[in-house]
């Protein structure tokens, strides 16, 4: 076969791969996410548990990134503290590795049976969980499908003139196997997806055991990479999370390196199967670092919390804000010019955040400081809306789905300034309120607030998601999350009277404040709700009314 079409088929069988891992995937965050979340959250309750819940999660995931991404994110509010989220990252390593075991087992015979069953809750199912099962299955079958051609497609590599003295210089030197593994991965983001590669080729006889072992070891170190790289300009309570897992994973890889190579270990590996033996050894590697770990945890938080500062703060300007994207010299060009407001929306939001975000610190410390700083923001909220509003209005706009766009952004705009009202003018206020007549709530309260924040600080993310992409699927999960936001508050609120009539004194001291704040939480995430009704209007899945019809 002409080298050139070779590598074209195995270029396209990676492309595959890669596709399917991420498919997977999807259909897990699109059908789950809301699940998972929470379950990450609340992974509280001891570092077995948080691992375990961890591994479980990058199971269902196929990736740990993922998990790693959302543990930031957890980090970052406050909701995951530093040692929960180093155990929890140590076992999404392990469940990563246990899903490469899995679908390294030669399992032809499931495929069609896959494609079947996953064509047909993709096309015929009702539900929406249903379609995402289907996507998930034929995800798997892909899988599946582009390991069997990556093999078939390295077959007439054996016979390649080149390919014998590159193998045997990278087997020989392993600490550049080592580094282009970790680049591999750290490129592709997906270590299960590099890690599965590695074994096909080891199966296949291409690569013999020292240089698999070296390039499964960087692939380890690739997604530690892979995760700092996400963190860079994020919170120092994610940095702290993506140091620490270099900490363990990558240090622990570079380690293992360097005693199978100096100790020459190769020969004491049982089986004969390559393949088999490097994926042992890839789930043993994660298995140890998990159990040696853990009960590190705790010191290694300590250590990164006092080594891993975050950026000085000034604290009479302490979130300077980047420069308006609003791009003047595209303004007569309609699609360069949506997609600079779109940018300029998303920057809006991101200050948004910054008021939401510590809300829920607010109501416990009342710190003067922070409350004042959350107020500033809404100047900038202010400004960037009415900057919106004017660049908007300039777009000389021909065609209809172009207006149709202008009239979308104008009028989330206009949803985002009502947030930052909210915030300021009723939650704040209440924060104040709470901090100067020393009230508590109840406990089941304040859990109950939390989880609200949490789920409209989660429906944020979906509802620029939205916004962004305009994905139809992505749109129906917020309004399904919207109608969950609404049975939330009347479960908060059925709650609440319920500790009302047994008397309790926090419940009764707290009562305004937390209705009104369940009120206004619900009045938010319905403002983030509505970028999705545009788009599920033009594709028909919107009512044009609630009500029903009048029998007369």
């Amino acid at each position: 076969m002409n080298l050139y079409l070779l590598l074209l088929h195995l270029g396209g069988a990676i492309a595959l791969l890669l596709f399917a891992v991420r498919m997977v995937r999807t259909g897990v965050e699109r059908s789950q996410e809301p699940a998972l979340r929470r379950l990450l959250r609340d992974s509280k309750g001891g570092r077995l548990r948080a691992a375990g819940v961890g591994a479980g999660v990058a199971v269902l995931l196929q990736s740990s990134t993922a998990v790693g991404v959302l543990a930031q994110g957890f980090a970052t509010t406050g909701a995951l503290s530093l040692e929960t989220g180093l155990a929890l990252m140590l076992g999404a390593y392990l469940g990563s590795a246990l899903v490469v075991l899995v679908l390294s087992f030669d399992l032809g015979l499931l495929v069609p049976v896959l494609l079947i069953l996953g064509a047909l809750l993709f096309l015929k199912g009702s539900a929406r969980e249903h379609r995402q099962l289907g996507r998930i299955l034929i995800g798997v079958a892909l899988t599946l499908i582009s390991l069997e051609m990556i093999g078939e497609a390295t077959e007439p590599l054996r016979d390649a003139g080149a390919l014998p003295q590159i193998v045997a210089y990278l087997a020989g030197d392993f600490v550049s196997a080592f580094l282009i593994g970790a680049a591999f991965t750290w490129l592709v983001h997906s270590s299960v997806g590099s890690t599965l590669l590695i074994v096909t080729l080891c199966a296949r006889g291409l690569v013999p055991l020292e240089l698999g072992v070296s390039l499964m070891l960087g692939a380890n170190l690739g997604g530690t990479l892979t995760a700092f790289g996400l963190s860079r300009f994020g919170s120092p309570a994610a940095r702290r999370l993506a140091v620490g897992q270099i900490g363990f994973r990558g240090l622990a890889a570079l380690l293992a390196l360097l005693a199978f190579h100096l100790l020459q270990l190769e020969a004491m590996v049982p089986g004969h199967a390559v393949g088999l033996q490097v994926i042992g050894l890839h789930v043993g590697f994660n298995l140890v670092v998990l159990l040696v770990g853990l009960p590190l945890c705790g010191a290694a938080a300590r250590w990164l919390e006092r080594f891993v500062k975050g950026a000085p703060v000034d604290a009479l300007n302490p979130l300077p804000e980047a420069p308006s994207c609003l791009d003047q010299a595209v303004v007569g060009v309609p699609a360069l010019a949506l997609a600079s407001a779109t940018r300029e929306l998303l920057r809006m939001a991101e200050i948004i955040e910054r008021m939401l975000q510590p809300l829920m610190e607010l109501y416990e410390t009342g710190d003067v400081d922070k409350i004042r700083q959350a107020r500033r923001l809404e100047a900038a909220v202010d400004q960037a809306q009415s900057e919106i509003k004017l660049y908007l209005a300039k777009i000389d706009y021909t065609r209809e789905d172009e207006a149709q766009r202008v009239q979308e952004l104008s009028s989330f705009a206009i949803n985002l300034e009502y947030v930052g009202d909210a915030i300021t003018k009723t939650l704040l206020k209440l924060a104040e309120t709470r901090r100067d007549q020393k009230l508590s709530f109840s406990p089941e309260g304040w859990r109950e607030l939390n989880e609200l924040h949490h789920r409209v600080m989660t429906n944020m993310q979906l509802a620029l998601n939205v916004l962004v992409s305009k994905d139809r699927e992505s749109a129906r999960q917020l309004l399904a999350e919207k109608d969950a936001m609404r049975s939330a508050e009347r479960e908060s609120y059925r709650q609440h009277l319920g500790r009302l009539r047994t008397g309790a004194a926090q419940s009764i001291e707290t009562s305004n404040i937390h209705l009104e704040t369940v009120r206004a939480l619900k009045t938010i995430n319905s403002l983030f709700a509505s970028v999705a009704y545009p788009i599920l209007s033009e594709t028909g899945d919107l009512l044009d009314s609630r009500l029903a019809k009048d029998p007369g």
